[in-house]
């Protein structure tokens, strides 16, 4: 997808089907580690950022502070091109050999296939690589490695999700609005039930009821994370989720839709935005797409309640990948460290209000998040993050998980334990063919 995370949610939509048939016209096997010649080769080279409007202020930037001093490597930056997503353009380029060295935009869901490609250089192929990445992400890193234990993409950036409620909304209703009841199930559900039944909304949320992949990742997902206190969708090449959390979770969801206090079908509109949800699952992207709205944000629900510092989340990262086309690897690398240096983190930090993936991100930034408390919640949640399973069938395994939610959780159809069953049995298979 290319979406303009830190912006908007709502962008060019690729469906699972026509992302798994772009990386088939381009996948082959290999690995993609760094050639002995391009690795240290330096010289100019070419990057790719993403084109929401403040990425592209701080890509600018960035690349006009690092151009002033490096005459001899001069980095050309550009927007991602057009397609139908970045993972197409992207995949595509890898297949016509002229992928740019550094692309600010790489989708973890993607850099398993990018990987099986030949088209991502293993950034522990260099001396200091692994220790760097480890070095600023902390614990978090383990979960970006492949198989091997390497790392096929530097974790850059994430968008931890929340719950966003409005406040004027819950008033209307009669709710607390600075206190809201949210954090257990039954009481999200009673909350829920009382907006509706007020009428101030439609619905009390409606995350996208359609059958992308990636929709998993904005309402299973981050509850799984939570509930569990950090599990994925796979560990060890087993599906996790058929299990007691994870039919809670499913269950939870299957009563908001069953209910009528989610909306089974899409909404064309910004649901949160126009009223017609009174909550809605975002990122710190929605601080400023959402100031026209007297917002207040909490940790997504579990079943008993979890203290907000222990509860986690999905992360919706945007990483970033090295690729074999470059042939200054050296020169690559070396801007890859200087562009999530201290200094253009905070720049990052400070343009778009998306968290650095750094294990010091509350205590290096700590005057930025009391200037700005409003991101705050989401510096201390940016710790406490899970991701997308790795591997070259990531998509097709979030596509199979969210193809038994939506037939059992949104509609309704047949039982929501055994749909779980049945999609890890499904999952478990892609990930042997890993």
């Amino acid at each position: 997808m290319q979406r303009r995370t830190g912006f908007t949610r709502r962008t060019t939509v690729i469906g699972a089907a026509a992302l798994v048939a772009a990386f088939g016209l381009t996948a082959c096997s290999g690995g993609g580690g760094a050639s002995g010649d391009a690795l240290t080769a330096t010289g100019p080279i070419t990057i790719w950022y993403s084109n929401n409007e403040a990425e592209v202020s701080w890509g600018k930037a960035m690349v006009e502070a690092w151009n002033a001093d490096h005459p001899d490597e001069q980095v050309k930056g550009q927007e991602i091109p057009a397609g139908k997503s970045s993972e197409e353009v992207i995949g595509a380029a890898i297949t016509a050999g002229n992928a740019p060295c550094l692309v600010y935009n790489t989708a973890p869901s993607a850099v398993g296939q990018f990987q099986k490609q030949g088209g991502l250089v293993d950034l522990s192929s260099f001396p200091d690589g692994a220790s760097y990445v480890e070095d600023r992400s902390g614990d978090l890193a383990k979960q970006y490695q492949d198989a091997e234990g390497d790392y096929y993409q530097l974790p850059w950036k994430s968008n931890p999700v929340m719950i966003f409620y409005n406040k004027d909304l819950f008033t209307q209703a009669g709710l607390d609005a600075e206190n809201p009841e949210l954090s257990t199930y039954d009481d999200f559900l009673a909350t829920s039930k009382t907006l509706v039944d007020a009428g101030v909304s439609d619905y009390a949320i409606h995350p996208a009821p359609t059958s992308e992949f990636f929709q998993t990742q904005f309402d299973f997902m981050p509850l799984y994370a939570a509930e569990t206190g950090g599990t994925g969708l796979v560990d060890d090449g087993k599906a996790t989720f058929a299990d007691t959390e994870g039919v809670d979770v499913a269950t939870f969801w299957r009563s908001l839709y069953a209910d009528g206090l989610a909306g089974q079908e899409q909404y064309t509109g910004d649901s949160f935005a126009d009223g017609e949800a009174a909550m809605s699952i975002v990122g710190p992207w929605a601080v400023s797409v959402y100031k026209d709205v007297n917002w207040g944000a909490v940790p997504v629900p579990t079943e008993e309640g979890t203290p907000a510092d222990e509860t986690y989340t999905f992360s919706d990262a945007k990483n970033v990948g090295m690729y074999t086309a470059c042939e200054n690897q050296g020169t690559a690398w070396e801007f890859l460290k200087f562009s999530t240096s201290d200094d253009q983190d905070r720049a990052l930090l400070e343009t778009t209000g998306q968290m650095p993936i750094r294990s010091d991100l509350a205590t290096t930034y700590a005057d930025y998040f009391e200037a700005n408390p409003a991101y705050a919640l989401f510096g201390d949640q940016a710790a406490r993050t899970v991701e997308v399973p790795p591997g070259p069938n990531t998509v097709a395994e979030l596509q199979a998980f969210r193809d038994a939610w939506s037939s059992s959780v949104i509609f309704g159809k047949g039982d929501v334990s055994s749909s779980l069953d049945d999609a890890a049995a499904k999952i478990d298979e892609l990930a042997a063919q890993g």
